[in-house]
């Protein structure tokens, strides 16, 4: 069984949110990737969607971008990420592992290729922000190696193309709460929900992490009364820019992660009394 699999079998008999952090690799410093993996963990990530930086990054707002020309200005570059993934799988056997990004850099190093490396390092899944459903023959070297394929959706999806992506979503379908780019600061949670109901109607055992605009324990708490995991990234992202060194970035990571964790399963115990 793919590890997300297992993860998201293990929150649901426990009756817990799923808590998937975003942080984009290489930044704040490439030295302090595999310490900031693990300080997620230990501040309670459940999945971790480890960024692949990108020139154009056109899904996401200022806050990535920039994370992302650090990176990409520091030679961060896939090679260098899986032997990151690789690294932090030898201590790490069980967090599932989502790299998060657009095509290109997967095209250049070569489909078959990357889905060889990235099984082999320990990665679970791709999501792959400008590979539409219709695109999926590009990529299926990736599946056909076992790297599950995140789809998103979003609430301009409409109800045939929502169908869709669920009959071949795997791992977890990811919902965007809001048509724009990550880190904008509003969150009408009243058509999320209706959206990921309509969303668990058409496929019961499919699970629903939801992202963008997620900010705070606050915010991550209400995606929990009806997701099955709070994506944080932007907010996080922007937490953690100006740390140094490794201590300060797992310093940082826990100030800000494990708040989250803990109104999370605040909230779970609540609900399970």
């Amino acid at each position: 069984m793919n590890r997300i699999d297992q993860r998201f079998a293990e929150l649901k008999s426990a009756g817990r949110t799923g808590l998937i952090p975003f942080v984009t690799a290489g930044d704040p410093s490439p030295d302090h990737v595999v310490p900031l993996m693990h300080a997620l963990v230990e501040a309670g990530a459940d999945l971790i969607e480890l960024g692949v930086p990108f020139s154009d990054p056109m899904a996401d707002g200022p806050v990535i971008q920039h994370a992302s020309e650090r990176a990409l200005a520091k030679g961060v570059g896939l090679a260098q990420i899986l032997g990151w993934v690789g690294e932090f799988r030898e201590k790490d056997k069980n967090t599932p592992i989502v790299l998060m990004g657009y095509l290109n850099p997967i095209e250049i190093h070569g489909y078959a290729k990357f889905a060889d490396e990235a099984v082999a390092v320990g990665v679970d899944g791709v999501l792959l922000v400008d590979c539409p459903l219709e695109e999926s023959a590009t990529i299926k070297p990736l599946a056909d190696a076992g790297l599950h394929r995140i789809f998103l959706a979003a609430p301009t999806t409409h109800d045939a193309r929502l169908a869709a992506l669920t009959r071949e979503a795997s791992g977890f379908l990811y919902y965007v709460s809001f048509a724009g780019v990550t880190g904008a600061n509003r969150l009408d949670l009243a058509p999320v929900r209706a959206r990921v109901a309509a969303i668990k109607a058409l496929a019961p055992a499919l699970p629903v992490a939801v992202g963008f605009g997620v900010r705070d324990a606050a915010s991550a708490v209400a995606i929990a009364e009806f997701a099955d995991a709070v994506v944080i990234g932007s907010a996080l992202v922007e937490h953690l820019a100006n740390s140094s060194p490794a201590a300060a970035v797992t310093a940082a990571v826990r100030d800000f992660l494990a708040p989250v964790r803990q109104a999370l399963d605040a909230r779970s115990a609540r609900h399970a009394a």
